[in-house]
């Protein structure tokens, strides 16, 4: 199988005319009995093709509202929320569940991985989910991007909190997911090993041509990042 056919070649952005993520006057309120929670207020937010962005934000400021409406996992309440153009609202469940096994990879706090398996079958376990067969050489390769094949046969259990996330992006690079959503990534870690995540967050936009977005509160993302969006009180500011 060619290398091309393996490892999606970056698009221009000077060729899209609509952004990796986009959100139009979205609105997400939560109800509970009469009682309303307004996560989101018109959010109006755009993120380019193989941009590296963090999110910060106060608690309750709708950072995981946000992530959560940009992976189809929850709908907005208004407003729209496209990915590469297309609207999210326009797609079923089916075609929510193969936009997030083929297109989106979420890596979040902790939990990424099956921890009965191996690095390399989590990583191969994300590619056949997305449809793919001949997997062992899309998974030789990411494992080697991210310093991985040492450790590819150590269960997912056994493995390092760095390791794990590094796992997770592993599997996002392999199954070339074109969004990459992080939910505080790096929380659980100490500042060798952020250090670590952030440079393979990194080359999952330098190397693989992925849009990665990552919602965060530490403060040494934003030296990694080509962009910091503030969210408060669910608007971009």
């Amino acid at each position: 199988m060619a290398v091309a056919s393996l490892w999606r070649e970056p698009e221009r952005r000077e060729e899209l005319s609509f952004g990796a993520l986009e959100f139009h006057d979205v609105f997400k309120i939560y109800r509970s009995g009469l009682v309303e929670t307004v996560a989101l207020r018109g959010l109006e937010l755009r993120v380019e093709p193989q941009e590296f962005v963090a999110v910060f934000g106060p608690s309750g400021s709708g950072k995981s509202s946000m992530l959560h409406l940009a992976a189809g996992l929850d709908e907005p309440s208004a407003g729209d929320v496209r990915v590469f153009g297309r609207s999210l609202a326009q797609l079923d469940e089916t075609e929510l569940a193969a936009f997030r096994a083929r297109e989106a990879a979420i890596v979040f706090q902790s939990g990424n991985l099956w921890p009965g398996l191996s690095a390399r079958e989590n990583v191969a376990l994300a590619l056949r989910l997305a449809g793919r067969k001949r997997v062992d050489e899309a998974v030789d390769r990411a494992l080697d991007a991210f310093d991985l094949r040492r450790r590819e046969r150590n269960r997912g259990g056994a493995l390092s909190g760095g390791e794990q996330q590094r796992v997770a992006i592993a599997a996002a690079a392999a199954r070339e997911a074109r969004l990459v959503l992080a939910d505080e990534p790096t929380a659980e870690l100490d500042e060798r090993n952020e250090q670590i995540v952030l440079h393979a967050l990194a080359r999952l936009r330098g190397r693989f041509g992925s849009t990665v977005v990552v919602v965060t509160h530490s403060p040494r993302v934003a030296d990694a990042v080509d962009r910091v969006i503030e969210l408060h009180d669910g608007r971009a500011a």
